[in-house]
């Protein structure tokens, strides 16, 4: 597909397809989503959202992107027990409100998707992981924590509880609950 010609992409359409295919999505989930339906909501063509993004999937990931670009800074205060908590926290109130719908949408259409689900490693797991795995591996080297485990799985240890309640609707996601789990996985990594 050949890329859009950035001049003609109008910044106000563009943000009304992407508030659009949040809205959308958040109303009928990922199997009610259509091109359509964004088009409308968004006030433009179809034509439009087809000229932009190759699928419906590709809008949703982008208006998640777009969302949590904010919330996926990850902090280096020079204490990590404090930049986990308030990442952490960020998080999990993202994922509580209408953010937890989208991503979950998203991954609902992953499952049938192979080129959706690289597309979300690439653009959102991978970027966030690599980005608290570092900031984790400089609190090893800072004496913090254990210099024995591996940052990618500390990482894992940390955002599972949050993602397992998330996926599994086992219970709520409150932001205490996360950072009382992160103590938890603290209180074993410290050195």
């Amino acid at each position: 597909m050949t890329p859009p010609e950035p001049r003609r992409r109008s910044a106000s359409a563009h943000l009304a397809i992407l508030e659009a295919t949040w809205e959308e999505v958040v109303e009928k989930g990922y199997a009610g989503l259509t091109v359509e339906g964004i088009a409308a909501r968004a006030g433009v063509g179809k034509q439009t959202v087809y000229r932009w993004w190759p699928s419906k999937a590709a809008v949703l990931l982008e208006a998640l992107n777009a969302r949590t670009a904010q919330t996926s800074d990850f902090p280096d205060t020079g204490d990590i027990a404090a930049d986990l908590a308030g990442q952490i926290t960020g998080v999990a109130e993202f994922l509580a409100s209408d953010g937890g719908v989208v991503f979950k949408a998203l991954l609902a259409g992953a499952q049938s998707d192979p080129e959706l689900a690289e597309d979300i490693r690439r653009q959102v797991i991978e970027p966030r992981t690599q980005a608290c795995a570092d900031r984790l591996a400089k609190a090893q080297a800072a004496g913090e924590l254990r210099a024995d485990v591996d940052p990618v799985d500390i990482v894992e240890l940390v955002y599972a509880p949050l993602y397992y309640r998330l996926i599994l609707g086992t219970r709520p996601i409150s932001a205490p609950d996360m950072r009382h789990q992160l103590d938890r996985v603290l209180a074993g990594l410290r050195a």
